[in-house]
């Protein structure tokens, strides 16, 4: 599988991500694999004193075929995930290479998801590449304790697949519903397996997944242009999949351990439960970021507190609480630290400073459907300006 994963990453900088990356490394390992048992056959047959002689027996070719058969590759993406995930490799590395050689993100995407450029993550990816080479790393299906070890880092791998399915980064279509149904599925088939010992995060990224895929058939209108949440018709939220969230929260807090997986689906619960955007216990969402900045002190997570502060104390709080952001270079090109600071302005009707940060979000969104969002708010500023 190494070498498999050593011909991916040199082929594919040149040929293209194929439509379908782990069944194209599987296929290589596969003939790899048959190419070896061949050779073996071959010298076998020809050295003097040979216990066996695997000319005639078909079984270990067939052992293989089943093996990497097309009817395993679906069940086996999970598995390439866990050994992609190497703790040879620094965890960005792990994430970042699984991400570009299972899951097909490309460099920008990748990029994207972990806020930084794409000339950082070509030179991770090209130095995990020469580690790997360099320390000639097995890449094997890891078991027992070793699982546990990589369960971490496979789970911010699902996510992200989730991540970039629920709010694309590329391409025409900003809701991927199929990467999302994959990553559930993932994270389904971790939860099942019995050598995973400690369940409590698995149960909460489930949580998670499932709370925010509720909103899924709400989130655009009939022209597919993004509807913020405020906009969005609750009677089309997938109550099924609230119930299972929900279920999969209490499921992940019986071992009383607090994650930041179970304090995002606890947030994104405190949205479904609410009957409507005016009753949404926002004082309940503020206490569970002030909960989750304690143990995930990122950009992000300061930025969409400040949505929620902004619910209970004003708009104004929220931008002081923003100010220190803006001198992060995690966030210089992130379209929506831009638009929120907008929408913070419009509530104040400081509407020439919410334009200046609606063109610098236009500057920076990446999907045509989520730059006519940005528009439609900036053309409303200007009226209102003018």
């Amino acid at each position: 599988m190494q070498d498999s994963l050593a011909e991916a990453l040199g082929q594919w900088q040149y040929r293209g991500i194929p439509a379908n990356p782990s069944g194209w490394l599987f296929r290589v390992a596969r003939n790899k694999a048959l190419n070896i048992l061949q050779r073996q056959k071959y010298q076998r047959k020809y050295v003097s004193g040979a216990r066996h002689d695997l000319s005639s027996d078909s079984s270990s070719e067939s052992l293989l075929e089943s093996f990497f058969s097309e009817q395993e590759i679906l069940d086996d993406q999970l598995r390439m995930i866990f050994t992609c995930c190497h703790p040879a490799l620094s965890k960005d590395s792990q994430v970042a290479l699984a991400l570009k050689t299972l899951c097909g993100f490309s460099v920008p995407e990748i990029a994207r998801s972990f806020l930084t450029t794409e000339e950082n993550i070509k030179k991770r990816l090209t130095r995990a590449k020469q580690h790997i080479r360099e320390a000639c790393i097995a890449f094997d299906v890891p078991a027992g304790l070793e699982l546990d070890r990589r369960t971490g880092t496979v789970l911010e791998t699902i996510y992200l697949l989730f991540n970039e399915g629920y709010s694309a980064s590329e391409g025409d279509d900003i809701i991927r519903c199929d990467l999302c149904v994959e990553a559930i599925r993932l994270a389904g088939m971790m939860e099942q397996h019995p050598a995973i010992r400690d369940k409590s995060d698995v149960c909460a990224l489930l949580a998670l997944m499932y709370c925010n895929a509720s909103r899924f058939k709400a989130r655009q209108d009939a022209e597919g242009r993004l509807l913020t949440m405020a906009e969005q018709n609750r009677s089309l939220w997938d109550n099924s999949f609230i119930a299972k969230g929900i279920e999969y929260l209490h499921r992940s807090t019986r071992d009383g351990h607090l994650s930041v997986y179970q304090l995002l689906a606890a947030i994104s619960a405190q949205h479904n439960v609410a009957p409507d955007y005016a009753s949404t216990d926002w004082k309940s969402i503020l206490m569970l970021y002030d909960n989750l900045i304690t143990i995930e002190h990122s950009p992000v997570v300061l930025l969409n507190r400040a949505i929620a502060l902004s619910k209970v104390d004003g708009p104004e709080m929220a931008l002081q609480a923003l100010e220190p952001l803006k001198e992060d270079p995690t966030l210089s090109s992130y379209h929506l630290f831009y638009s929120t600071r907008a929408d913070l302005y419009m509530q104040l009707n400081r509407f020439s400073a919410a334009a200046d940060c609606l063109e610098k979000a236009i500057s920076f969104s990446t999907l045509e459907k989520e730059t006519d969002l940005l528009r439609r708010k900036l053309l409303s500023c200007t009226e209102k300006i003018s």
